[in-house]
């Protein structure tokens, strides 16, 4: 039987893992992080701030950059981080980047008594992309509003759209409970009581409506709302394992913010390793074709316990 979760009894997470995958991604140093590429896994590394911010926002560049009448191209993008949405802006302006044949996914929305929330609700992802990033676009550059693509509760024409154009990149952060976008690790419940499901069947899930782990719900309270976990909606719809195949490249951003040191090497492990378990959502991953991983070198972090 596998162990029970030790901060959430009722869900699978990552602390139901064998206690050898846990050290063993504890002792990774920088530099055994970089070692971990392997075909179709990538490690990259940024020495400041200002580069690795620059670099995720080239992505919705270069891939927009590759959007035509005969192949309309786009970009899927997290909220988490966000510090990269106004350089995208800036960019596009001063190259002149004409949008009109380009496409971007929206990753997730809060869902709040059975409705995706209202644009203008505080922590709404989509008022943030828009605020930070479409917005700040210039208007005869913009791409056609039907081109951008937001999850909602009823989610047929969220997933329609990703038939429409390629997804050149998929962009992410990582989150505590070791998920891309929304997709949590599930509750421990029958019949996933003794093991948790399949990676075959977590692979078949579409976009659609999830509960959040207690985890996530700390998590974007400390980083969202100054801890106020109670302002925190406790569904939200996301972005599947379905959809996320669909995109040519899967591009996690880390700079030490939103998972810990230990979360952003556990996942490396498990991906370099192909360890795959569906309580650590984001090592199914290593199951994907093109996927990277981008660490700011300073937000990395160290495993070593130290009194503060």
């Amino acid at each position: 039987m596998r162990a029970r979760s030790i901060v959430a009894p009722d869900w699978w997470d990552y602390t139901t893992l064998d206690r050898e995958i846990l050290d063993d991604a504890a002792r990774l140093t920088p530099d055994d992080l970089m070692g971990l590429s392997r075909e179709g896994f990538q490690v990259v590394f940024y020495d400041t701030l200002e580069d690795f911010y620059l670099a995720e926002a080239l992505e919705y560049v270069h891939a927009w950059q590759e959007a035509s009448d005969s192949n309309p191209s786009g970009i899927c993008g997290p909220i988490g981080p966000t510090e990269q949405l106004p350089l995208v802006a800036r960019l596009v302006n001063a190259l002149e980047l004409d949008l009109r044949h380009a496409h971007f996914w929206g990753m997730d929305e809060w869902v709040i008594d059975g409705k995706e929330v209202p644009d203008n609700f505080p922590l709404g992802f989509k008022m943030a992309d828009m605020k930070l990033c479409f917005d700040r676009i210039r208007p005869d550059l913009r791409m056609p509003e039907e081109n951008l693509h937001f999850p909602a509760v009823d989610t047929r024409a969220y997933i329609e759209s990703w038939t429409q154009a390629r997804c050149v990149t998929m962009q992410g952060g990582q989150g505590e409970v070791k998920h891309w976008a929304f997709n949590d690790p599930p509750r421990r419940e029958e019949p996933y009581l003794e093991e948790p499901p399949p990676a075959q069947e977590y692979r078949e899930l579409t976009t659609r409506v999830v509960d959040l782990h207690p985890m996530t719900l700390i998590q974007n309270a400390r980083t969202s709302g100054g801890g106020v976990v109670q302002n925190v909606p406790t569904q939200a719809v996301t972005v599947g394992p379905v959809e996320t195949w669909r995109a040519e490249k899967v591009s996690i951003w880390q700079a030490g913010n939103h998972d810990n040191a230990f979360g952003m090497r556990l996942t490396a492990l498990m991906i370099s390793n192909r360890i795959i378990d569906t309580s650590v959502p984001m090592s199914l991953l290593a199951d994907h074709p093109q996927v990277q991983f981008n660490y700011y070198r300073h937000g990395i972090g160290s495993c070593e316990s130290e009194m503060h």
